[in-house]
């Protein structure tokens, strides 16, 4: 008897759903019908305070308080699919907002000036050369802040930082410099690290008291260097800096973690090979110029954005990415400066600008986020 009652229940609930689906596409060409309007008289699609006066108004067409905050996220979700409709319905009439970028077949690399973080041999330098040619016209300056400086400010036609490594993570400094800076990322390159331990020519592993590296050099070898508990590790601006400091001091106590190309241009030698913690470590590399474009075989998509600070706000954004069928590689916060406990989300997308589908995510994205820049398609 319990079976044929189950049944009776499901059948009831099929017959329900099949009435929920009706409504729903019902609901819907209203939707379309709204967008129309929306199209011919540049009305904005997002609308935030209908849509709080909304939900307050079904949640009071509900009895139990369960109820009432089950209808308050069922109506959420139902708003939130017909904003990604109403943007769909706009960029088929070509409303999605102007990127400012402008499409290029290829970027160019000959008779340019490239600026880097670092001295020569660090592995901001082998970006360099790995990206642009051995032959490349480039010169180095001493903090990552003066990497977007120079080209900013136009005396370099492209820049070079790192952003992240497989190991260490996030490069969190060169992303509160694209937030503050308005340069654009145009590519990247990936640098295979292969640490060593440099030290000078007559000094032996024994000797070693100091070492110096970039703290995220020395925080991909810490199980080497954590291995001898008296060496005592000190950060450096980075790897190559750190070598160039034992060339200069010609002190044996003292040893770097860097580049084997670090060794070879300042004559160091190598005290101990393969200290990575993890092999295959590499880090990523990004390529910055101060004008938006992109080439056309760009396929990966840079954005920030800001969201308000309320409940549900960051889901509403990342919807934009599902509804359209875009796939996110990556998302890192970071706190916003001079706001508290408030925070600026970096997200990698797969796509190009020219993309139907990216143009009606990011106009979504726009409408909604209470600020969005795209740092880059490349």
């Amino acid at each position: 008897m319990k079976h044929l009652d189950l049944m009776e229940c499901r059948n009831k609930l099929d017959q329900i759903d099949r009435e929920i689906v009706r409504l729903f596409e019902e609901r819907m060409t209203v939707c379309g019908d709204v967008a129309q309007y929306k199209i011919e008289t540049g009305k904005a699609v997002y609308d935030a305070g209908r849509e709080k006066q909304k939900i307050a108004a079904v949640r009071e067409l509900a009895g139990s308080e369960f109820n009432k905050q089950a209808v308050q996220e069922i109506f959420s979700q139902l708003m939130t699919i017909s904003r990604k409709f109403q943007y769909g319905c706009l960029a088929a009439c070509q409303k999605t907002f102007s990127t400012g970028f402008t499409e290029v077949e290829s970027l160019k690399k000959e008779n340019v000036c490239v600026v880097f973080q670092g001295v020569e041999g660090a592995y901001s330098h082998a970006a360099t050369k790995m990206f642009f040619g051995d032959g490349v016209n480039a010169y180095h300056v001493p903090e990552f802040e003066d990497t977007m400086k120079e080209v900013e400010e136009g005396r370099a036609d492209y820049g070079v930082l790192p952003i992240e490594n497989s190991t260490a993570g996030f490069v969190s400094n060169s992303y509160d410099l694209l937030a503050k800076y308005g340069n654009y990322i145009v590519g990247e390159i990936y640098v295979p690290v292969d640490h060593v331990l440099l030290g000078l020519s007559e000094a032996s592993l024994s000797d070693i008291k100091t070492i110096y590296s970039h703290p995220q050099g020395l925080m991909q070898c810490s199980k080497f260097l954590n291995s001898n508990k008296d060496w005592k590790q000190v950060g450096a601006l980075n790897t190559a800096a750190a070598a160039k400091k034992i060339m200069e001091e010609k002190d044996k106590t003292q040893a770097a973690v860097a580049s084997r190309a670090a060794g070879e241009l300042y004559g160091l030698k190598e005290l101990a090979r393969e200290i990575n913690d993890e092999k295959g470590n590499t880090t990523r590399f990004i390529i910055l110029a101060k004008n938006p474009e992109y080439e056309t075989k760009a396929s990966k998509i840079s954005l920030i954005f800001e969201v308000p600070h309320v409940s549900g706000s960051l889901y509403n954004i990342l919807g934009n990415f599902i509804f359209n069928g875009v796939n996110m590689n990556m998302i890192e916060s970071r706190p916003i400066p001079g706001k508290p406990f408030e925070y600026r989300f970096f997200v990698d997308i797969e796509g190009n600008l020219s993309d139907a589908s990216i143009k009606n995510a990011l106009t979504g994205i726009q409408a909604e986020a209470s600020f969005m820049k795209i740092l880059g398609n490349y």
